[in-house]
């Protein structure tokens, strides 16, 4: 337990000293890159053996698909509300304690005998994840006092967290060859640990200062949570069961209300879960408007691509995953140039043009897809582009348009939007393509009205997913001209 005396002493530590150079945060780094790389890592490395659980496990189809989707509904559903606590009780404690509970629920994988178990598992290392990933980032945000360092160290974490998530499928594969399936949960127990290290040593408990004691709101957090939920399920309903079934359909209408009856409390309560009037400040609204852009994008289009080459195109997944690499190698590749890039035209500016990028990628697919892979790669590698910057200083700019009691939710908040958008983006295309296709898209041997329809679809899904990111981005620069103009 934190003593006053502890408190006051992490106090004055913090006051008298702030990392100036990356160098001299390396160890809180290293814990807070391993906290990201599980979460990139952790679905990728998991999805190449859905196959061998499935055959395991004597799973079906629908269990294998909530193996996947149960992590990502909790992990999305309760950011918010371990965001509200971790900034009244402490980010580095929230977040130790979710490395801890990640490391228990990784062990627990070696006892898993049923799909239900399994489900049961990655629930709770959703909910770890939920514990953990908001704190990387607003703790990585509170390590340095200037906006130049904040941008290289969220650069470098997020660098690692995408490394993980490219390498993942061939870990995965490769692991199979010779291992259960089962290691690939447990490589989350050594990298709990280097983060449990990284952080113990690193980063100095929260101050008193730094934190608020305000009640939480507790109707608030189930409304925000029960909104959250509805709103990650309703795009896998659509795409599963098509628009003409009435389940999407009542997720969508539950999400509304949800969200409806969720901003009534806010408005209302005397101690809010999310105070909507910080929410409201020009960089924060912007920022969420093109992480939710960029999100929307990058799933949607993954989506579509996907799909274009091997059923359209009859790729093997072998080859449409090379065919997937200019993305892949941007995003890695890029964090390099994020630090100059910002530099030279300033945050603001930098979010602007990022989020362009991913609309303009966006735009080429929609025009140019049918003639030929090098539009896609192009598509492909500016969406990526953009992504790679607004990831980062978006989520800076979330975060320095918030009081520093209440970092850890601007953190959650963000990744809340991404989440959802990338929900959205999936359910868009997959909606749209079942709308216009005729017939099992899955089935071989299309007719050439069939081959018709689906270039007419996926041009059409990537125009109206063109549209939704465009009108985000320009509601999030109108929102930003002030604080650029501000800024220079």
């Amino acid at each position: 337990m934190i003593t006053q005396n502890d408190e006051a002493a992490a106090t004055e530590l913090q006051s008298r000293y702030r990392p100036r150079t990356l160098r001299d945060a390396w160890m809180a780094l290293a814990g807070l890159s391993a906290v990201f790389l599980f979460e990139m890592l952790d679905n990728s490395i998991l999805n190449v053996a859905l196959p061998t659980i499935g055959h395991d496990l004597h799973a079906s189809t629908t269990g294998l698909q909530w193996v996947t989707s149960s992590y990502s509904i909790v992990f999305g559903s309760l950011m918010l509300v371990f965001g509200a606590v971790a900034d009244r009780f402490g980010r580095r404690r929230i977040m130790l304690i979710g490395l801890a509970l990640l490391g228990v629920a990784s062990l627990a994988t070696l006892f898993v005998s049923t799909e239900g178990q399994l489900i049961a598992v990655r629930s709770v290392m959703g909910a770890a994840a939920a514990m953990t990933t908001p704190g990387s980032m607003a703790l990585a945000f509170r390590l340095f006092d200037t906006d130049r360092l904040r941008v290289r160290a969220i650069t470098l974490i997020s660098t690692v967290g995408l490394v993980g998530l490219a390498i993942g499928p061939t870990v995965g594969g490769l692991v199979l060859a010779f291992a259960p399936w089962q290691v690939l949960l447990l490589v989350n127990v050594p990298i709990a640990a280097l983060a449990i290290v990284g952080i113990r040593l690193g980063i100095a408990a929260d101050a008193a200062a730094d934190l608020h004691r305000d009640p939480i709101d507790v109707l608030g957090a189930a409304l925000g949570t029960a909104t959250i939920v509805f709103a990650l399920v309703a795009p896998t309903l659509f795409v599963e069961s098509g628009v003409a079934s009435w389940e999407p359909w009542a997720a969508t209408a539950a999400a509304v209300a949800g969200l409806i009856l969720f901003v009534l409390r806010q408005r209302s309560a005397r101690y809010p879960l999310l105070d909507l009037k910080l929410v409201a400040h020009p960089l924060v609204s912007s920022g969420l408007a093109f992480k939710a852009a960029a999100g929307l994008a990058t799933a949607g289009l993954g989506y579509l691509v996907t799909l274009q080459l091997q059923l359209q195109w009859g790729w093997p997944p072998a080859l449409a995953s090379i065919g997937m690499l200019p993305q892949v190698a941007v995003l890695i590749a890029g964090g390099a140039f994020v630090d100059p890039f910002v530099r030279w035209i300033g945050l603001v500016r930098a979010a602007w043009l990022s989020a362009i990028a991913v609309v303009a990628g966006l735009a080429i697919y929609s025009l140019f897809n049918g003639f030929g892979y090098v539009w896609i790669a192009v598509a492909l590698a500016l969406v990526a582009a953009g992504l790679r910057v607004v990831g980062v200083v978006a989520a800076t700019n979330v975060l320095s348009g918030l009081p520093e009691n209440r970092t850890t939710i601007g953190a959650a908040l963000s990744d809340t939007a991404t989440e959802v958008a990338n929900g959205v983006g999936i359910a868009a295309a997959g909606t749209i393509l079942a709308a216009l296709f005729a017939g099992s898209i899955t089935a071989s041997n299309w007719s050439h009205v069939q081959a018709t329809q689906f270039q007419s679809g996926v041009s059409t899904a990537g125009f109206v997913l063109t549209v939704l990111a465009a009108a985000l981005v320009a509601w999030g620069i109108a929102r930003t001209r002030p604080a650029a103009a501000e800024r220079g």
